[in-house]
């Protein structure tokens, strides 16, 4: 008589010992937990009986087990994008879709199943895994639960398969096909057979292992099974049993009793293979968990770095970005973290996705951008950290100008550079669309209220359709603001309309520009209404360059889509004659702003030289505005670096305007706190500041920026001293990356170094990273980790809510250095109306020349009184922006732009001369 073999006893081993592997794996990480999703559609009895199984199961062992149930109603679609789902989240490490899929839809059970990530198929139930028994790669696939026990049940025997002859009844996908794999692989000779066998029961009988699953009831009996053969049954097959209380009782596909009397080793139904099932799931997601860990480190990306081959001399900046074959987009953006359906591609190299001062730079600019994505590659590639790069997004002006692109040089760069630097995903342009549209609704809105009568304007505003007037939400957002409660057009009186329909605008108020991308200084003032169909209406008007948009800083500080609504029609376009303001919710135009923005509010993730992720996302002008990038992509970066990874984030123009903005402005609206302040110091900038003469873009360096002079570069360190001082008013500790330029001398470096930290720096140390990518930056790397982990006590530089003049005071004292300042009668007027319409708690944003408003003052000037010329409001934005002296808000051209050295190959379709 047959010995039975208990699938209860042997599952409760198996969860023993996976319950030890689940301890073992906390130890390597406290926080971490085995992750299993059962997936159900529809509610049938049978499969509710086996998820709840399932999930005991899984709560005994340690596994934080989710039943993710889906309606009858469920599409293929909806049950597909619920795999895709539980596939990209990390802390799920097994799915398993419960068959069948109980949906009055048609649903193809072959796709569903091999859509599951085949790490994640824990059932074993994918073409992969299959692929993958069936050629004998069983250690690289998940074997299936049922066969898996069946093979643990035939161990519990001692019987050794190696050698036997077996025998497997059915071909099923889930039992029968992978059974025979198996079987094969343990060195069995195997024979399956099935319903169309010839003489099935000398088949058996041959058997010394026999497994069946065919799905009929008690099919094989007793005088077909050789004397002493190993039986396991999978069958599960419900009999009449008028004995039992519901009428019908559990058997298998063999004929227990008689069966029993010849073979040597039985499994019983139930309690034999059903609960080994269930514990060889457990065992395929605690594995899968295992092989989780071995690849991922606690808090850590998996991600691939590109390895960079340094030339020497180092090529041009668009040679060394085209020598290098970027990372697919979506690869990176799997790597960090980021979702399918949180990622919208353009093209291969850039998507959407739904921290950093210098010292007042030259002309030529001092590697602020490459040494942010120098520090970036330096802290990922070689630091192994996770960590993201925030830039802003160029402007064309430059790029066709005479400054070129702000994609970093040299070996540290953001590629493709082409991309960077020309239309990217079409932000700016976005933002050009809705600041023109704000312009226009201005003009027309003026022209029209200046050709018609209240009512014929009325009418027009709210006109006719099906035969009655209607409001739109933004009319009767309006009248509620005017303080008319009411919402039927019919019954406004003739005083309620005319205060609705007449903005009256005063055209010597309008402080709303037009805008383009391009430098063209011949739009400084143009007149405008000059065509006959204006009727004589015409006006001086101005353009700026686009990001000096009030529309680009709202998109540099918003915190989601609501807030952007808020902020953009909140705008301030101009006063009425009475003096009222007249935001863009009055012109009707908010919500279409808000449409026409509804892209350009996700942030672009594109990557490094080194394959390092960057978000890059807004450029308002640092001059009118705070200059920095936006808070969403500061943000999402943080979520997706984790607690110990790192954000790189960068500040516009030098310390002293970009940092102070940064701070008093950005830190603010977002709520985020830096750890760090990376100062970016050259030699050849501090000798500018020492005394040296003037230095022109695209003219010869003098011969004091290419030749040893310690006498000059020592002068020139009290600008640096300033800008550290600067820093430390913030509470923030500061590091000084001294970007070194071939013609620099190990003494220059070192002076700098050793006057750095004799002035409060935290650290100073030299980059070598345009020549070198991040091994260049890793000192400087290693140095901003350890200043992340001082002491530091941020805080802002003013209360808000001070007095206006009191907050422009501070800066100009604290930051600059100024004795004091003077409010011009202009300014003074606006600190009046400001109070009047409650704008006086705004943040400042303060526009100057390097520390004083005179821009050939170098090193840190003293003794001075601030001018302050006017103060205009950004109330979208939400900031005072106080103007000193004048500033051209659209940059012009000079004489040699960069525009002819810029040519496509029409062959290759390769971009020539973009740097």
């Amino acid at each position: 008589m047959a010995s039975e073999v208990s699938g209860h006893t042997t599952s409760l081993q198996v969860r023993e010992r996976l319950k030890k592997d689940v301890e073992q794996m906390k130890t390597q990480d406290p926080n971490f937990r085995p992750g299993l999703v059962v997936l159900q559609v529809g509610d049938r009895d049978d499969s509710n009986l086996y998820i709840s199984m399932k999930l005991k199961a899984a709560a005994e062992i340690g596994i934080n087990a989710t039943h993710l149930r889906l309606p009858k109603t469920a599409t293929e679609d909806e049950v597909l994008h619920s795999i895709m789902e539980v596939n990209e989240n990390s802390a799920i490490h097994g799915l398993i879709v419960q068959l069948p899929l109980d949906s009055i839809h048609k649903i193809d059970t072959e796709k569903v199943t091999n859509i599951v990530a085949p790490e994640k198929d824990v059932d074993g139930l994918t073409s992969i895994n299959a692929g993958k028994l069936s050629r004998g790669d069983l250690g690289d696939c998940f074997i299936p639960c049922t066969p898996n026990g069946c093979m643990e049940l035939i161990r519990q025997t001692g019987v050794s398969v190696a050698g036997k002859r077996a025998v497997v009844i059915g071909r099923s996908k889930i039992v029968g096909a992978p059974m025979h794999d198996l079987l094969l692989w343990n060195h069995a000779t195997v024979t399956t057979c099935h319903s169309k066998t010839a003489d099935l029961a000398a088949e058996v009988g041959r058997a010394d292992i026999l497994v069946v699953g065919i799905g009929k009831a008690e099919m094989v009996k007793g005088d077909w099974v050789k004397k002493g053969a190993v039986v396991i049954d999978c069958g599960i097959n419900h009999i009449p049993d008028e004995t039992r209380p519901s009428g019908k009782r559990v058997v298998g596909d063999v004929h227990y009793s008689s069966v029993k009397e010849q073979a040597g080793f039985i499994t019983p139904v139930p309690g034999g293979v059903g609960p080994m099932t269930v514990a060889m799931l457990m065992q395929n997601t605690v594995l899968s968990a295992k092989r989780f860990l071995e690849s991922h480190q606690p808090g850590k990306w998996s991600i691939t770095y590109t390895k960079l081959i340094l030339q020497k001399p180092v090529p041009s900046d668009i040679v060394i970005s085209r020598s290098c074959v970027p990372k697919p987009i979506d690869r990176l953006a799997t790597e960090v973290g980021l979702l399918s359906d949180e990622v919208e591609l353009y093209g291969k190299t850039k998507a959407k996705v739904c921290r950093w001062k210098i010292i007042t730079p030259t002309p030529l600019g001092e590697g602020k951008s490459t040494t942010t994505i120098g520090l970036v590659q330096a802290l990922g590639a070689h630091m192994k950290l996770n960590v993201f790069a925030c830039v802003r997004q160029p402007s064309q002006g430059p790029t066709f100008g005479i400054k070129g692109g702000a994609a970093g040089g040299g070996y540290s760069q953001v590629i493709p550079m082409e991309e960077f630097n020309l239309h990217l995903t079409g932000d700016i342009h976005a933002i050009t669309a809705a600041n023109n549209l704000v312009a226009a609704a201005i003009d027309a809105r003026m022209f029209h209220e200046a050709t018609q009568t209240d009512k014929a304007l009325y009418n027009r505003l709210v006109p006719l359709s099906g035969g009655q007037r209607t409001f739109s939400p933004i009319q009767i957002t309006r009248l509620k603001r005017l303080g008319i409660q009411k919402t039927d057009p019919t019954t406004l009186t003739e005083e309620e309309i005319t205060r609705f329909a007449r903005l009256d605008m005063d055209p010597d108020s309008i402080t709303w520009h037009r805008v383009l991308d391009t430098n063209d200084r011949f739009l400084r003032k143009i007149t405008i209404g000059q065509s006959p169909t204006e009727k004589g209406h015409t006006r001086e008007a101005q353009f700026s360059i686009t990001v000096a948009s009030e529309i680009m800083a709202v998109l540099a500080l918003t915190s989601s889509l609501k807030d952007m609504r808020q902020r953009l029609a909140k705008m301030v376009v101009a006063t009425s004659r009475s003096g009222q303001p007249i935001t863009t919710e009055d012109l009707g135009v908010s919500g279409a702003l808000t449409v026409l923005m509804r892209d350009a509010i996700k942030p672009n993730l594109m990557q490094t030289l080194e394959g390092t992720p960057v978000f890059v996302h807004a450029g308002p002008f640092a001059n009118i505005a705070h200059g920095n990038s936006s808070i969403l992509a500061d943000k999402i970066a943080l979520k997706l670096v984790g607690p110990e990874g790192f954000v790189v984030t960068e500040a516009g123009f030098g310390a002293d305007i970009g940092m102070e903005k940064f701070f008093n402005i950005k830190c603010r609206y977002s709520g985020l706190r830096p750890h760090v302040v990376v100062l970016v110091a050259t030699v050849r900038a501090l000798k500018m500041h020492g005394g040296g003469p003037t230095v022109t873009a695209g003219m010869a360096l003098p011969k004091e920026y290419v030749e040893e002079n310690l006498e000059l570069l020592e002068k020139g360190c009290s600008n640096m001293r300033k800008q550290v001082e600067n820093a430390r008013h913030f509470g923030v500790p500061v590091v000084v990356a001294v970007n070194a330029f071939k013609t620099d001398t190990e003494s220059e470096l070192d002076l700098i170094c050793t006057l750095a930290k004799e002035v409060g720096a935290f650290d100073a140390v030299r980059c070598s990273h345009w020549a070198e990518g991040g091994a260049g930056a890793v000192a400087l790397g290693q140095a901003v980790q350890r200043a992340s982990e001082a002491p530091s006590d941020f805080k802002f530089l003013y209360d808000v809510e001070l007095p206006i003049a009191d907050k422009i005071r501070i800066i100009a004292q604290k930051i600059y250095g100024a004795d004091d300042i003077e409010l011009l009668p202009d300014a003074q007027h606006k600190v009046e109306l400001f109070f009047v319409y409650m704008l006086c708690i705004e943040p400042i944003c303060l526009t100057h020349l390097s520390l004083s408003h005179e821009a050939d003052k170098k090193g840190v000037p003293t003794g001075f009184i601030l001018p302050i010329r006017d103060i205009r409001a950004s109330v979208g934005a939400g900031f005072l922006y106080p103007l000193v002296g004048t500033m051209p808000t659209i940059p012009g051209l000079p004489t040699r732009p960069c525009f002819y050295d810029i040519d496509l190959d029409p062959e290759t379709e390769q971009v020539n001369g973009l740097f």
